[in-house]
C-alpha cells in the first residue's frame, strides 16, 4: 500500500521500517524540513533490522499525493500545524490515522475537512504502534511493536474502513473503541510519563543515564496506579470502556499482570530497553502535559468528575518550569469543549460535526459577560 509518514522522527522512522519490512511503499515528510528529499537507506535495528529504500518527500502535497493512507507521526505540540498544512492536499479515497492521538486533533482535522468539502476516514490510536529511538536522521532502533492497541474512527460510519486500512498496514492488532472520547482517554502516556518525570526530576535534569523501567520503583508505580484510577472513573461516567494501566502493560510488553512496578521490572530485566529523557527538554514533559494531563483535566470539568492528581500534576510541572503548561495547548482553545455536555461530547467524538450551541442537550448556557 502507497503510504505517508507525516514525521522523521523516532515514531515515524519505526513505523515506516516496520511498513517496508512488509512490502509496502514509503514516503516519509519532514515538518521541520532538516531531511533531504530522495530515496534514501533507513536502517533499522532491535525489533525490525534491516535496510530498506523508502523516499523523503520536500512538501506535505509531494508525500501524500499517491498515498492510500496517511500517518501522522509527529509530537503533540506539532498536530496543529502538520494538519494545517496536510488538510488542503487531503483527497477522497484517502485514510489519514494518527499515532497517537492527542487533544482531539482529530476533531480538528475533521473541522478543516468539513469546511473544504471533504470527509475521509480519521483513525485515532490510543498510543504509538512501535516505540524506539532515532539514531540518526535515516537510522533508527526500534524497541517494541505493540501487539494490542485501541483505535476508533471519525466518523464512526466510516470504521469499518479505517479499522480494515490499519490491519492491512500493520496486522491485526487494533481493539475497536467507541469513539474518539475514548480514545483521548485510553492514551496512559501521559499519566505514566508524569510519574516517571516528575519522581525522577533530577536526574532528568542533571543529565543522568537512568533506566526508563527501573524508574518505575514501588512508589513511582503507585502514583501511576493513583493516576490511572482518575482516568478510569472518568471513562465509566462517560459509559467509556479502556483499559487498565495493568492491562496496557500485559498487552503492550507480554508481561504477567501484578503491581505496576512488578510489571515494569519485568520489562526491565529483559534487557535492551530505553533510558529515561536525560535533559528537562523532554515529551514527557512538553507534550505529554499539555496534550494529554491538560485535556483529561477538561474532559473532567466536561463530565463534572474532579481529577486532583492530574490537576497537580499540571501545577507542579508549570512551577518546576515556570511555564503555563494549559497555556501551551493551541488545540483546545479552537475546540472549546468545556461549553459542552457529556452528551454533546459524546456527539461531536462520534460524528465530528460541532454540536449546534442553540441545542441545550449538547451546549451548556454560557453566563452574559
Amino acid at each position: 500500500m502507497q503510504t505517508a509518514i507525516l514525521g522523521t522522527g523516532s515514531i515515524a522512522l519505526g513505523m515506516a521500517a516496520v511498513l517496508a519490512d512488509a512490502g509496502h511503499d514509503v514516503t516519509l515528510w519532514s515538518p521541520s524540513g532538516k531531511c533531504a528529499a530522495g530515496i534514501m537507506a533507513l536502517q533499522s535495528t532491535g525489533a525490525v533490522a534491516g535496510t530498506f529504500q523508502v523516499r523523503f518527500a520536500s512538501h506535505a502535497a509531494d508525500a501524500m499525493a499517491e498515498a492510500e493512507a496517511v500517518i501522522l507521526a509527529v509530537p503533540g505540540y506539532g498536530h496543529r500545524g502538520v494538519i494545517e498544512a496536510a488538510a488542503p492536499h487531503l483527497q477522497a479515497g484517502q485514510t489519514f490515522v494518527i499515532s497517537s492521538h492527542c487533544s482531539f486533533s482529530a476533531l480538528y482535522l475533521s473541522r478543516l475537512l468539513a469546511a473544504l468539502g471533504r470527509e475521509l476516514p480519521i483513525v485515532a490510536l490510543g498510543t504509538t504502534i512501535v516505540s524506539g529511538r532515532r539514531t540518526s536522521p535515516t537510522s533508527v532502533t526500534v524497541s517494541n511493536i505493540r501487539q494490542r492497541l485501541d483505535a476508533a474512527t471519525l466518523p464512526i460510519h466510516r470504521s469499518d474502513l479505517g479499522l480494515a486500512t490499519c490491519r492491512a498496514l500493520f496486522g491485526d492488532r487494533f481493539e475497536p473503541r467507541a469513539d474518539v472520547l475514548a480514545i483521548s482517554l485510553s492514551n496512559l502516556n501521559p499519566q505514566n510519563h508524569m510519574a516517571m518525570a516528575l519522581c525522577n526530576l533530577t536526574r532528568i535534569e542533571k543529565g543522568e543515564v537512568w533506566g526508563n523501567y527501573a524508574g518505575i520503583t514501588g512508589a513511582v508505580g503507585r502514583l501511576i496506579e493513583a493516576l490511572d484510577l482518575e482516568r478510569l472513573a472518568l471513562a465509566t461516567s462517560l459509559d467509556l470502556e479502556v483499559r487498565s494501566v495493568q492491562d496496557h502493560f500485559h498487552l503492550s510488553f507480554d508481561v504477567a499482570r501484578g503491581s505496576i512496578a512488578e510489571m515494569a521490572a519485568a520489562i526491565d530485566a529483559r534487557g535492551s530497553t530505553p533510558n529515561g529523557p536525560t535533559s528537562l527538554d523532554t515529551r514527557y514533559v512538553h507534550e505529554d502535559v499539555p496534550f494529554g494531563l491538560v485535556v483529561t483535566e477538561a474532559i473532567g470539568r466536561v463530565a463534572g468528575i474532579p481529577t486532583p492528581l492530574h490537576t497537580a500534576g499540571i501545577e507542579l510541572f508549570s512551577g518546576l518550569y515556570g511555564v503555563d503548561f494549559r497555556a501551551a495547548n493551541d488545540l483546545l482553545p479552537l475546540l472549546a469543549i468545556e461549553r459542552l455536555t457529556p452528551a454533546g461530547l459524546r456527539l461531536f467524538c462520534q460524528t465530528g460535526i460541532e454540536p449546534a450551541a442553540s441545542d441545550p442537550t449538547t451546549t451548556r448556557k454560557t453566563r452574559a459577560s
